[in-house]
């Protein structure tokens, strides 16, 4: 056994050693955080939870029925601005732009977006809809959250569909069938799996998001279903009754952070098995 082997062993080792002891200071913060998120939430959540309004500041009970209605809503209408508007980019750089100068363009666009501050879309849409219509909104909300799920449903749906084999559309174009037709019920067919996965990702990464709600939907203390109004969301709520100062806005933050980590944790489950499924 030379020096030089005793050398490599050595730095193999060392090198396992350190990525074991960096995994496991990871996952005990993650433990830790998730554990707090648990005790200090669960506490909190009863009935009246999901079905009351807020109660005036300083009155104990009440619950947060308006804001996860909010969020819903909100989310819901960011994913039906967002994801038609991604997979049509996808399937333009995937099957029509390709190498042109174009698609690298929207590409370089879309990693610039990816890696962008949310507050920044916040203040950006607030410029676009807030101030010149003279008003918060949930349509204001569901736009930046939409222009955040944007680049991951564009780089998603982009790769999903590059993965489909070009012999299956030459095989579909020799028989006749236009590209459009050979898009829609070939190419989107072979790669659909991927693409939900990529939309459920981008609305668990937008459902957490505060910053650039407080600058497009606020809050409401109220029920409210209009798009053109203050909507109020659970994670502007934690915001807001993390800051305050009674006791029972704390334990609410805590549980309505509980909801977030549980619906966050339901879609990337469900993302996991819809990859599984495509593995097998």
């Amino acid at each position: 056994m030379n020096a030089h082997y005793i050398k490599r062993t050595l730095a193999n080792y060392g090198a396992l050693t350190v990525s074991a002891l960096s995994a496991v200071f990871g996952i005990f913060f993650l433990f830790w955080i998730l554990k707090d998120v648990l005790v200090l939430g669960f506490s909190a959540i009863n009935f009246d939870f999901f079905t009351q309004l807020p109660a005036p500041a300083g009155m104990e009970g009440g619950g947060l029925a308006n804001a996860i209605a909010g969020t819903f809503l909100i989310t819901a209408l960011a994913t039906i601005i967002g994801v038609p508007a991604g997979i049509m980019a996808g399937t333009y750089l995937s099957e029509y732009g390709r190498k042109s100068r174009m698609a690298s363009v929207v590409r370089f666009i879309s990693d610039i977006l990816v890696s962008a501050p949310s507050i920044v879309v916040g203040v950006f849409v607030y410029a676009l809809l807030v101030k010149p219509f003279g008003g918060f909104s949930a349509i204001a909300g569901a736009v930046a959250l939409a222009i955040i799920m944007l680049p991951v449903v564009i780089r998603t749906a982009e790769e999903m569909l590059k993965l489909v084999p070009d012999a299956t559309r030459e095989a579909a174009l020799a028989l006749g069938a236009p590209h459009w037709k050979v898009t829609v019920q070939v190419v989107y067919r072979g790669a659909v799996r991927g693409i939900v996965t990529g939309v459920m990702l981008a609305v668990a990464r937008v459902s957490g998001e505060t910053a650039p709600l407080l600058f497009t939907s606020f809050n409401n203390s109220f029920w409210n279903f209009s798009l053109t109004e203050p909507t109020a969301t659970l994670t502007v709520t934690i915001f807001n009754y993390a800051m305050g100062p009674y006791e029972d806005w704390h334990q609410k933050a805590w549980a309505a952070a509980l909801l977030i980590t549980a619906i966050v944790l339901l879609v990337n489950i469900i993302s996991r098995i819809i990859v599984r499924g495509k593995a097998g």
